[in-house]
């Protein structure tokens, strides 16, 4: 059974503990700025609080921190992952990528994943359990310390590796919520983007949050007996409810949704494909990500050629849609998109 640890906590909750064990309410902001803005990873290391009261957190309320299993780093030095063992011994991969103008973590929100999709490596394990909130808030703590050590400072948090964010959805959304805390790490909602294969009441419950956050749909397919071989949950939400959720997403909280399609030689990439894509979001307030394919070990595809990518982007562009092309970093170490794993470093 999984205990309390600080990082499963929100500040007000926090609070609560400190106020009846008699101590300072402000006590819960010296712990809380930090913990998760100044990335103090020991309550040894927290100087402003009293040594009695460092004691009884680190009893009664652990900050854990996982142990960082292996890392790899790519050809270019500016994508790292890292496998992370969690208090269990299960393990997750995380991966923090640097940009010219950004540093992104790509964090897991499941040790595996139940969905199953044909173009990813992730479900071919199958699915362990769900993350617990601390233990997806500590993926983030421990890139930002790797920024941190590379001399940059993390910007950006994208629900793209283990997993699916809203098959989780209330330790993401706490998450998110803790994450984006000024009195913490502080990061802005629009620094955030949470990524789904389509779970319908997933993107409903996401909508009723209140704050802004990214939303990154994986659609791959604009008909159902292809999406439905590349996603399987696809036969339980259907294009037609999938894209329903989302305009009643739009429609709450006024942000362009993100569509991905991870384009597959001779599978989903023709330009009949492009115009059925074109069709089904026409009028939606969104904008078109195309990924080339990540191979993986056991999987029999590879990634559509650049000049059948541009074509498809041509297409896309010319109804409309904004549209652009995204290749992925860190294939090489199979850090890219699809092909996490939890596997140990060679």
């Amino acid at each position: 059974m999984h205990s309390a640890h600080l990082l499963d906590l929100d500040f007000d909750a926090l609070t609560d503990i400190l106020k009846e064990r008699g101590l300072a309410a402000y006590r819960a902001q010296q712990i809380w700025k930090a913990v998760l803005g100044e990335l103090v990873s020991t309550y040894g290391d927290i100087t402003t609080l009293p040594k009695s009261l460092r004691d009884f957190l680190a009893l009664d309320l652990p900050l854990d921190t996982p142990e960082i299993v292996s890392t790899q780093r790519s050809t270019d030095q500016r994508t790292q992952k890292m496998l992370l063992r969690l208090d269990d011994g299960e393990t997750v991969e995380t991966v923090a990528m640097i940009y010219d103008d950004r540093a992104t973590v790509c964090i897991s929100t499941q040790v595996g994943c139940s969905v199953g999709c044909a173009l990813c490596a992730t479900g071919a394990g199958g699915f362990r359990r769900d993350l617990y909130a601390g233990e997806i808030i500590a993926q983030v703590l421990a890139a930002a310390r790797a920024f941190r050590a590379d001399g940059r400072t993390l910007t950006n948090v994208v629900y793209m590796g283990m997993g699916e964010p809203l098959l989780n959805p209330e330790a993401s959304i706490q998450s998110l919520r803790v994450l984006n805390d000024p009195r913490g790490l502080g990061l802005g909602a629009r620094s955030f983007t949470v990524s789904t294969v389509g779970i319908v009441p997933g993107i409903d419950r996401l909508s009723e949050v209140g704050i802004q956050f990214n939303l990154a749909v994986s659609l791959h397919a604009a008909d159902d007996e292809l999406r439905s071989r590349l996603v399987p949950i696809n036969r339980t939400y259907p294009i037609d409810a999938l894209l329903a959720a989302c305009r009643r997403y739009i429609a709450r909280t006024h942000r362009r949704i993100t569509f991905e399609i991870t384009l597959i030689d001779g599978v989903n990439d023709r330009p009949g494909d492009a115009k059925a894509v074109s069709r089904r979001l026409s009028g939606m307030l969104c904008h078109v990500n195309l990924i080339p394919f990540n191979p993986f070990p056991g999987c029999p595809w590879t990634a559509s050629p650049r000049e059948r990518v541009e074509q498809y982007e041509s297409i896309i562009a010319q109804s409309g849609l904004p549209v652009s092309i995204r290749y992925s970093r860190g294939v090489e170490i199979q850090a890219g998109c699809g092909q996490l794993h939890r596997r140990s470093s060679p």
